[in-house]
């Protein structure tokens, strides 16, 4: 797992381009490919000083190859976008050491969480009139995954901060 200095190192660099991604996804229902090189550039950069061991900071990469290859066929099967799978693969190195099931818990929590989130300000005339060209309020079937995928990072380096009890 990540010490809590380097998860601090790692939001600084992260919080900007999980913004951006957020709001390009919500817009456009795209993640640009430039906002998924910053977000793979953080680890190779950053991941070093964030892990205890150069064995982690490697594990990081094998980690972002790993999930590359796994969301790569999901989008092939239609139920997952391609910018998604790139972007998710970006962030997976700072996952590294982290318990299964501490890890699925935030996902699920952030999936849905982003999920309500959307439909509520989707819902709000005074956000609609303010970004009346965003392609995501219109989507009836598809939801910008680039939202709840930049609350899973940003939640999880908040949370690695902050010592474990």
């Amino acid at each position: 797992m990540i010490t809590s200095t380097g998860a601090l190192i790692l939001l600084v660099a992260v919080l900007p381009i999980a913004i951006w991604a957020a709001m390009s996804d919500m817009k456009r229902m795209k993640i640009p490919n430039r906002a998924v090189l910053a977000m793979a550039a953080v680890w190779p950069l950053l991941g070093w000083l964030a892990v205890p061991t150069w064995t982690a900071w490697f594990w990081g990469f094998a980690i972002m190859g790993l999930v590359l290859v796994a969301l790569y066929l999901l989008y092939t099967t239609g139920t997952f976008g391609a910018g998604d799978a790139k972007y998710a693969a970006a962030m997976s190195g700072m996952f590294v050491g982290t318990p299964i099931a501490w890890l699925m818990l935030l996902i699920a929590s952030c999936m849905i969480g982003a999920l309500i989130v959307h439909r509520i300000m989707r819902g709000i005339p005074a956000i609609r009139r303010m970004t009346p060209d965003w392609d995501s309020w219109e989507q009836r079937r598809y939801f910008p995954f680039g939202l709840a995928l930049s609350g899973i990072v940003v939640f999880y380096l908040v949370a690695a901060i902050w010592p474990q009890v």
